[in-house]
C-alpha cells in the first residue's frame, strides 16, 4: 500500500506556522478525503485541518504544542492503490463500507484547492456543499464525533502568536487563563510577562533596559557586520619600549608640543604610518563582486587612520585623513584635536567616515593585549596594550624594563599570515629602537 505526506497547508491568514492543539484522529483509523484529522491554532483562531487523503493514518509528525511551520509534514497516510477506501469509524456508503469522491474527480482538500474565478462566494458554497455529502456518507460530522467524545471538546480559542506561545511555555504561564488586551483579544508578550510567577517579577525588578540606538546602535551593527563577514586572524607580540618612553619625554618637553599631551600613541601611530608605507596590502579593504566584476582587492593610496575612542555615547573611531605625509608634530596635534573632539562629542560625521586602517589603545585601561574586531571595511587594526614595567632579558641580563604588548588583528582574504606578522614585526621594531623609523621614512 503506498504511503503519501500531507503537509501542512497554507491557511490563509499570512502566518508561517500553527501550533497543533488535538488530533481528531488516531495513528492506525481511517480517514476520508476532507475528514478534519487535526485541530491547530494559529494567531487568529483555531482551525480544523481537513485531509486530502483517504486511506489510513500512518504517522503524525507533530504532537499537541509542538510549532509545525507552513510546508512541513504534518501526516503520512497509506492511500490504496484504488479510490475506493475505508470510510471513518466504521461508517458505510453505498458500496459496502468504501466511500468514493463523489463526481469521481480527484479530491480537492475543502477550502484549500486552487482559486477560481467564481469568488470566494462560490467557493465557500463549494465547501459547504462538499462537506454536507461528506456528513451524508459517513453517516456523521466532525461536530457529532466531538459530541461522542467530550475529551475532543475544543479548549476556547486564545489569539497569540507562535512566539508569545513559546514564552509561555518558558515561562511557565497558563496562556488559556489570560485575557489578551491586543486588538480582537490577542494575547501580546505584555501579557504573558504580566501573568508570571511573582518570584520571576521579584528577580527582574532589578533589571534596567537600555534602549539600543544612536552610536550604540551603529557600533553594534557595525562589529555583528564585521565578525560575520571578514575572516579574521590576531597575532600578538611583546616588545620592549623603554627607548621610546624615553623619547616621549624628550618630545613633550620641546616647545612644538606645547599645549599637547604627548602619549605612546604618537610613536605607535607613526610606526604604523611606517609600516603602511612599507607593505601598502595592509591598509586596504575588500570589494564584493558586482554584476560582472569579480570580487577585488582595493588599495588605498592614502591613509586615513582612525583612532577608536571611548566616548560618552559610545565606542567611535573618527580617523585623520592623509595621515601618511604628517610629520611627528602635526601628527602629535592632529592626535590631540581628534581625540578631544570625540570624547566632548564635536567631532563631525565627515570625520568618522572614510577610514582605511585603525588602532585602539585598550592599555588606557590597564588590559595588557586583546583581540580587536576589525572596523568594516578595512583590512587591519592595531591595538596597543598596557605599558607597565616588566622582567626583561636585554643585553644578556635580566632587567626591569618598560614593556607593551601589540595586536595586529587582519582581513584573512586580504592579509595573509606572513604580512600581518612583518607589519607588527616593523611596528615593534621601531618602538624598541625609535632611530629605525628614521632609517625607514
Amino acid at each position: 500500500m503506498p504511503r503519501e505526506q500531507f503537509r501542512l497547508p497554507d491557511l490563509g491568514e499570512g502566518l508561517p506556522d500553527a501550533e497543533i492543539v488535538r488530533w481528531l484522529v488516531e495513528v492506525g483509523e481511517p480517514v476520508a478525503v476532507n475528514q478534519p484529522i487535526v485541530e491547530v491554532e494559529t494567531a487568529k483562531a483555531l482551525v480544523e485541518v481537513p485531509s486530502p487523503l483517504a486511506g489510513v493514518l500512518a504517522v503524525r509528525h507533530a504532537e499537541p504544542g509542538d510549532t509545525v511551520e507552513v510546508g512541513r509534514p504534518l501526516v503520512t497516510v497509506d492511500v490504496p492503490a484504488s479510490t475506493d477506501v475505508p470510510a471513518p469509524n466504521g461508517a458505510h456508503g453505498p458500496d459496502q463500507g468504501t466511500v468514493r469522491p463523489p463526481d469521481g474527480r480527484t479530491p480537492v482538500l475543502v477550502g484549500y484547492g486552487p482559486r477560481t474565478s467564481a469568488g470566494p462566494a462560490r467557493a465557500r458554497t463549494r465547501r459547504r456543499a462538499a462537506q454536507t455529502g461528506q456528513a451524508a456518507q459517513t453517516g456523521q460530522t466532525a461536530r457529532t464525533d466531538r459530541s461522542e467524545h467530550p475529551e475532543r471538546r475544543p479548549r476556547p480559542v486564545v489569539l497569540a502568536k507562535p512566539p508569545v506561545r513559546k514564552l509561555a511555555r518558558d515561562l511557565g504561564v497558563d496562556i488559556w487563563r489570560i485575557t489578551g488586551t491586543g486588538p480582537h483579544g490577542t494575547v501580546s508578550r505584555a501579557d504573558v510577562e504580566a501573568a508570571r510567577t511573582p518570584a520571576r517579577e521579584e528577580r527582574d525588578a532589578r533589571v534596567r533596559r537600555i534602549p539600543v540606538t544612536g552610536v550604540r546602535r551603529a557600533t553594534a551593527t557595525a562589529m555583528v557586520t564585521s565578525a560575520y563577514t571578514a575572516p579574521q586572524v590576531t597575532e600578538f607580540v611583546s616588545v620592549d619600549v623603554t627607548e621610546t618612553m624615553a623619547a616621549r619625554d624628550r618630545l613633550a618637553a620641546l616647545p612644538e608640543f606645547a599645549g599637547v599631551k604627548v602619549t605612546a600613541l604618537l610613536f605607535v601611530a607613526k610606526a604604523l604610518l611606517t609600516a603602511v608605507q612599507r607593505h601598502p596590502m595592509i591598509n586596504s579593504c575588500w570589494e564584493e563582486a558586482s554584476g560582472d566584476e569579480p570580487a577585488q582587492i582595493v588599495i588605498h593610496e592614502n591613509v586615513n587612520l582612525g583612532i577608536a575612542v571611548a566616548a560618552p555615547r559610545g565606542l567611535v573611531v573618527p580617523n585623520i585623513p592623509d595621515a601618511q605625509g604628517m610629520g611627528m608634530v602635526a601628527l602629535g596635534h592632529a592626535l590631540y584635536e581628534l581625540t578631544e573632539a570625540a570624547r566632548t562629542g564635536t567631532a563631525t560625521p565627515g570625520a568618522l567616515r572614510g577610514g582605511t586602517i585603525t588602532i585602539t589603545n585598550i592599555g588606557v585601561f590597564g588590559i595588557d593585549t586583546g583581540t580587536p574586531i576589525l572596523n568594516p571595511p578595512e583590512a587591519a587594526i592595531l591595538a596597543l596594550g598596557a605599558i607597565r614595567p616588566m622582567p626583561w632579558v636585554h643585553d644578556g641580563e635580566l632587567a626591569v624594563r618598560t614593556v607593551a604588548q601589540l595586536a595586529l588583528t587582519f582581513d584573512h582574504r586580504i592579509v595573509d599570515g606572513e604580512l600581518g606578522a612583518k607589519v607588527l614585526v616593523d611596528v615593534a621594531r621601531m618602538l624598541a629602537d625609535p632611530a629605525v623609523a628614521l632609517a625607514w621614512i
